[in-house]
């Protein structure tokens, strides 16, 4: 039988989907509404932040961050602004679109993230740096933090696929001013689409709600319209866009789902912790895969099984094996993305050497929490 990256749309896919169906049937307003909200409320409360806004999707959460600190004028155009190399499309693009000046900074391959040393010697100076915490892993977050304090450099995260990692000095998503977070089906909770921006900064967030909703304030507390509605006649106030925005709104389709995958919050991120581990524990026997430093997280519920090989030949040799057994296999995100057309039309190529290897000797096959017993031992044997 094959094994696809993701098995199911929802964890306990059944009966999700007939309380949803029930949901939809009976719920008589399925506009952003009580459900979002407390899916908000609930997702900031297990994260540990003090605010969360929901919206769309995940690549909506970057930009609506992006665009949120531009209005706040905390950046502005032509700020340089550092990025993981190994990442996403949707954590670069809004740079570019925003008309800031995206550095990328290279990763090491046995971490898959950068780190403060790569980020000293290959952006200075900047603005900001927007980090991906790679596959659920992570790089030295509490050194950067603490680096981007002393230097007045804006840290964010995109989080979308770590969420539930835990490091020794605390969760993935909570290191930077603000983080996003993804549920599409592949991630670790599916609301099909689906993201989230959390952050403990009160001005932020209260920016977010307006970038979200059009430039509104209607999601504003009363005291916070108040402040924006200076000179604004009441019967206008509704209908006046304080600030550039979009319509990242999410349904209530949405919330519902996030607060019924919430339940199982736990158990999803104990069985993708354990797929790893069992799964990684014949990598690091294997002279052909290089071990990823895992040792130090107190949880690792890896988004994917990340496999990086000492060589492109090698990478093939695993891939027929993967393909002879039906496993599913992508690249490592989207490899070095300095070498997507979208980058290379715009900026000129450079040379990092640990994205690179990455590009060429590595990729993923799925962790999903679904897995049975006999397919993990099958992904497992391909890796012996």
């Amino acid at each position: 039988m094959p094994i696809p990256l993701i098995k199911n749309t929802f964890y306990n896919e059944q009966q999700t989907r007939r309380e949803l169906a029930q949901f939809i049937q009976s719920d008589s307003y399925l506009s952003m509404g009580e459900q979002c909200q407390k899916f908000e409320e609930t997702f900031a409360a297990k994260q540990g932040r003090k605010y969360a806004v929901l919206v769309n999707s995940g690549g909506s959460a970057n930009l609506a961050l992006i665009q949120a600190l531009i209005n706040l004028r905390r950046i502005k155009a032509g700020d340089r602004c550092g990025f993981s190399a190994l990442t996403w499309s949707t954590n670069v693009m809004p740079l570019i679109q925003m008309g800031l000046e995206p550095v990328p900074v290279d990763v090491q391959p046995n971490t898959l993230n950068t780190t403060l040393a790569m980020m000293i010697q290959q952006v200075q100076p900047i603005k900001a740096m927007f980090i991906t915490n790679a596959l659920g892993f992570c790089g030295n977050l509490q050194d950067i933090t603490r680096w981007c304090r002393e230097n007045d450099v804006i840290l964010l995260e995109d989080n979308c696929e770590s969420l539930g990692t835990i490091t020794q000095h605390g969760k993935t998503g909570n290191f930077g001013l603000a983080s996003t977070f993804s549920f599409y089906v592949a991630h670790h909770i599916s609301t099909i689409e689906g993201g989230m921006i959390c952050t403990d900064d009160y001005e932020l967030y209260n920016m977010l709600k307006i970038v979200r909703s059009n430039g509104w304030d209607r999601n504003l507390s009363v005291q916070e319209q108040a402040k924006v509605r200076v000179g604004i006649p009441p019967f206008q106030a509704k209908y006046t866009f304080y600030n550039l925005a979009y319509n990242f709104k999410p349904t209530e389709i949405t919330g519902w789902l996030g607060n019924n995958q919430m339940q199982y919050y736990d158990e999803i991120m104990n069985k993708r912790e354990n797929n790893y581990r069992v799964i990684s524990s014949t990598i690091k026997s294997n002279m052909d895969i290089m071990p990823l430093a895992d040792a130090s997280y107190e949880k690792l519920p890896t988004f994917a099984i990340p496999i990086i090989c000492n060589s492109p030949e090698s990478r093939a040799i695993y891939l027929k094996r993967f393909e002879a057994e039906g496993i599913e296999t992508r690249p490592v995100i989207a490899g070095d993305i300095t070498q997507q057309p979208f980058w290379k039309e715009r900026y000129p190529a450079r040379t990092m050497i640990g994205v690179r290897y990455i590009h060429d000797c590595g990729f993923y096959c799925g962790n999903c929490p679904d897995y049975t017993e006999e397919e993990i031992e099958t992904i497992v044997r391909c890796l012996e």
